[in-house]
């Protein structure tokens, strides 16, 4: 019997449907394997968890003492990854990321070079402080989120599958710093602001985490659960009106195309880039709530993480006290 298109177009919505459920607990329990850590950040959990579903990285922005680190420690555990960390130093170069050729020698006296893999090949790379690092360094690891292989001597060398690069940075020293490009931003799928906890939230870290014993992250995924869970994010249904909302909110922000009242005050804006990692995140926030397709309302909450580090104000703007943030805000109101 020949199958018709539409009998293959219900196969996979079933086949969508059984992934979704059988990767939304995988997620529900790393979700809450995080939590037995990580304190009063649900926010921060969920949309650095996001990221990782998109296939993404995140660019966490917060000052220090507010647990990025522990939460990308937790994050490997939980999610069963090689996790490494690099601290970003002025002196810190390239190779010191990506890795070296050295000079060896064998028993017959023959030389050849043999190629040293650096911290950057691991599955989630946490890159602390990043904006410490000359520009020169910042460039050699931005390239490879991007590429996904890093290229020494000549020689290219895959990174490993899936790849996360999680970069931390404090937005109050600027003392001996690089800021990063606006192109190099652009890598990062979302800029996740980590705030204080609130009182009770603090209050469980205080208990937790000064006693005898401290709750240590358990594993609820593996490697290839996550590439799963990828694989399954884009193959989620999204409506037109969801991918409607997406382009209104993204030309929205461009001075080129937004409003004069909006124009005025942006200097330049996100780039398609900004609309790919929309359609991905709303696809697996709807995931990680269990949903089967995103809404419009998944749109609205992931405006700001995503489009803030790809725009800029003008100084006019600026002077008048606007920010990044009310910008968007103002320009998901419009939505409707």
């Amino acid at each position: 019997m020949t199958q018709t298109a539409s009998d293959g177009a219900t196969d996979l919505d079933a086949a969508v449907v059984r992934g979704a459920e059988a990767i939304g607990a995988h997620v529900a329990a790393a979700r809450a394997a995080i939590g037995q850590v990580i304190f009063g950040q649900e926010q921060v959990v969920d949309r650095a968890l996001l990221t990782i579903l998109c296939g993404g990285h995140a660019l966490l922005v917060g000052v220090p003492g507010l647990a990025k680190t522990k939460l990308v420690e937790a994050l490997g555990t939980v999610l069963g990854l090689d996790a490494r960390r690099v601290q970003f130093t002025p002196d810190l170069m390239p190779s010191d990321i990506l890795g070296s050729e050295v000079l060896e020698e064998d028993e017959h006296g023959r030389r050849s070079f043999r190629f040293l893999s650096g911290p950057i090949f691991a599955q989630l790379l946490m890159a602390d402080e990043i904006n410490r690092a000359s520009p020169r360094t910042q460039s050699a690891l931005l390239q490879a989120m991007q590429e996904y292989h890093v290229t020494v001597a000549g020689q290219r060398h895959d990174l490993p599958r899936p790849f996360h690069v999680l970069a931390t940075q404090n937005p109050l020293e600027q003392e001996g710093t690089y800021p990063l490009p606006e192109a190099q931003l652009d890598r990062f799928l979302m800029q996740i602001d980590v705030g204080y906890p609130d009182r009770e939230a603090e209050r469980r870290i205080l208990l937790a985490t000064t006693g005898a014993d401290e709750a240590r992250p358990k594993a609820a995924m593996t490697a290839d659960d996550l590439l799963s869970a990828q694989r399954l994010v884009r193959r989620l249904p999204v409506g037109e009106s969801v991918v409607d909302a997406i382009l209104d909110l993204v030309r929205a922000a461009r001075p080129e195309t937004a409003e004069k009242s909006v124009a005025d005050r942006i200097a330049w804006g996100p780039g398609p880039r900004a609309s790919q990692s929309l359609m991905l995140a709303v696809r697996a926030r709807a995931l990680l709530d269990g949903r089967f397709a995103p809404s419009i309302d998944d749109v609205a909450a992931l405006a700001d993480p995503i489009l803030k580090h790809r725009m800029a104000l003008t100084f006019s703007a600026r002077a008048d006290g606007d920010t990044l943030e009310s910008v968007v805000a103002k320009l998901v109101e419009r939505l409707g």
